[in-house]
């Protein structure tokens, strides 16, 4: 989505110049391939000397992941119809689900943010600042619905990939571990140490994980929205998916490939969200959400995050390539419904009002369900 999370699969380990893809880095500097509409920031789309892997960066938010991949799609310079699609980038993460450095793959991606909210210095009653469109109650359905809430993606595939990046050995710093040691609760400390308590997971050196992410372009910190996001999440997946990650673009990033899928230009059931993370979406024990917030340098799991995305990422690339023939060009089929809320690319969501009640009305606003 920006330079670091794209330089990284060419610099690391520096100096590399190698076209081979089973090798530990990639030459996607052998092709630059510029395109009308992608971002002026970005502006080509870079390939390695085979045109066998090539990147695309969008530019950050999600006006820019929209543009920039209906500008890929629609340009006719490529055959992406069999094409694996890797979303790579960093995030916040759950103290609750993971830690500095850990890396996740997603079969949800809710867009959190898109719902009514009202300013926390107004809010009466200890209501939460969020209400789901056309609901008028916190925890209660969406009643208005614009058909990006929620993204379900193949599972199996998503559980081949994490299989693949397991066999990395992730970076971390050692600025990281100071930071991530002080989530551990008093409770915790007097227990023995770290690994224990309700920020567990946020104290452990980073791991694999497979849970989901949450879409917003605003860069939020603390507890309490934390723990609004994952509650949302639960609530749009009906109780499947599990938040662990936030992002800005990856529900834009899906709309526009789900539009690709159904214009026949990509294979919607061959993308995979990879989100790494680079700081706690949250304060620790005794800290402000404010000083979490502006405590990004300090938390040190930016150089991390940003590595881990190629270390765990090319054992992705690299068990895809390896195995193209004979598993991986006719697809992995998805035991799982995957699309969007609306069911446009076909399938009955498991999720959504659709899962509770099937009675269907169109609204001036968007599809709704009653």
């Amino acid at each position: 989505m920006f330079t670091p999370e794209a330089t990284i699969w060419t610099t690391y380990p520096a100096g590399n110049t190698t076209s081979d893809p089973t090798s530990p880095t990639l030459n996607l500097t052998a092709q630059s391939i510029p395109l009308p509409l992608l971002s002026p920031l970005f502006p080509s789309v870079y390939c390695d000397p085979t045109s066998t892997i090539c990147q695309i960066i969008t530019g950050e938010g999600e006006i820019n992941a929209a543009v920039t991949l209906s500008a890929l799609l629609l340009s006719n310079q490529f055959d992406l119809r069999k094409t694996y699609i890797l979303i790579a980038g960093i995030a916040g993460v759950s103290p609750e689900k993971g830690t500095l450095g850990s890396v996740a793959f997603s079969r949800y991606a809710v867009q959190v943010a898109l719902q009514y909210e009202i300013d926390a210095r107004e809010m009466v009653g200890g209501r939460g600042g969020y209400v789901a469109q056309g609901a008028k109650e916190v925890g209660e359905y969406p009643g208005s619905l614009y058909g990006t809430e929620v993204f379900e993606l193949n599972d199996a595939l998503r559980g081949v990939a994490a299989g693949f990046a397991r066999k990395a050995v992730l970076s971390d710093s050692e600025k990281a571990k100071v930071y991530r040691a002080r989530y551990a609760t008093n409770s915790s400390v007097e227990e023995g140490g770290l690994g224990k308590g309700l920020y567990a997971e946020g104290t452990k050196p980073p791991s694999v994980l497979e849970c989901d992410v949450a879409t917003s372009d605003t860069y939020f910190s603390g507890k309490l929205l934390g723990e609004a996001f994952a509650t949302y999440t639960k609530l749009l997946t009906n109780g499947t998916g599990t938040y662990c990650m936030t992002a800005q673009e990856d529900n834009s990033t899906l709309e526009a490939l789900l539009r690709g899928h159904l214009a026949g230009l990509v294979d919607f059931a061959r993308i995979v969200v990879m989100r790494t993370a680079s700081d706690m979406d949250r304060q620790y024990p005794g800290q402000s959400a404010e000083e979490n917030l502006f405590a990004f340098d300090e938390q040190g799991g930016f150089t991390p995050a940003i590595q881990n995305l190629y270390i765990a990422g090319i054992e992705v690339v690299r068990g895809i390539l390896g195995a193209w023939e004979e598993r991986f060009e006719v697809g992995i089929p998805a035991g799982n419904y995957v699309g969007d809320i609306l069911g446009s690319i076909g399938g009955t969501p498991d999720f959504g009002p659709g899962v509770r009640t099937r009675k269907r009305r169109v609204g001036t606003r968007g599809v709704g369900y009653s």
